[in-house]
This record gives C-alpha cells, sequence and structure tokens, in this order.
C-alpha cells in the first residue's frame, strides 16, 4: 500500500499584511505598547517548521470546518499549487497554563491539518514581553 504526500507550497515569508493582521487581532487580547512589542519580535523572529497539530493543540483551538469559506479557500490554494504565506504564532506558556495563540494563520492551519495533519508549517514565533 503506498501513501501519497502532500506536497504545500510556502513563500519565504510572511506577507506584510499579515503582520497588521495579527496586530489588530492581538489588540483585542493586550495593550497596543505590547501588541507593537510582539509585531516588532514576529518581524525579526527566524522561520521555523511545526506541525498543524501541534499549533491547534499549543493553541487549544478548535479545527475549524472544511466547508468554512476561508479554510476551503486555503484548500484549493493547495490544491493548485499555490503558495501559503507562513504563520505568525505568540508563544504560550504550559507553566501558567497560557495557550500559544495564532495571531495569524488559523485559517491556513486549519487546511493543512485537513490537508495532513503532520503537515510542518513555516511559522514565526514571538514570545511575550
Amino acid at each position: 500500500m503506498t501513501t501519497d504526500t502532500i506536497s504545500v507550497k510556502w513563500k519565504d515569508e510572511p506577507e506584510e499584511h499579515d503582520y497588521p493582521a495579527a496586530a489588530d487581532y492581538l489588540e483585542l487580547l493586550a495593550p497596543k505598547k505590547v501588541v507593537d512589542e510582539v509585531v516588532e519580535r514576529l518581524r525579526k523572529a527566524p522561520i521555523v517548521y511545526k506541525k498543524a497539530k501541534d499549533i491547534l493543540r499549543a493553541a487549544q483551538l478548535e479545527l475549524a470546518s472544511a466547508e468554512n469559506p476561508y479554510v476551503r479557500k486555503d484548500l484549493i490554494k493547495i490544491n493548485d499549487r499555490k503558495s501559503l504565506s507562513p504563520i505568525l504564532l505568540v508563544r504560550g506558556d504550559f507553566r501558567t497554563g497560557v495557550p500559544m495563540t495564532i495571531a495569524d494563520g488559523y485559517h491556513r492551519v486549519c487546511a493543512i491539518h485537513w490537508a495532513d495533519e503532520n503537515i510542518e508549517i513555516p511559522a514565526k514565533i514571538a514570545d511575550l514581553p
């Protein structure tokens, strides 16, 4: 029995508009001063690779449905071999029960999980100040 490997194309860096999108979301969770520092740390962070299933677990988030229009859009991009943008993450703290935050890219993570939960996703991770 053979298993097909799903190939996903990735951009080398997050798109510029991903950073303000991350900031918009993070401003719901923290003051602007903290958000500005986190976004600056995200810009400087190196790309690392993490599995879709682990990202969702660390963020303690439910998997969005494959019928979700944004997840479906990313699944179509995967199928059409279009490049996806790396995701932006803010590290949690398991010692205090603080989950990781997906600052930008939740629907991409879900799309990858539907394609194959073991696919490694390029991400930038920032610590809280």
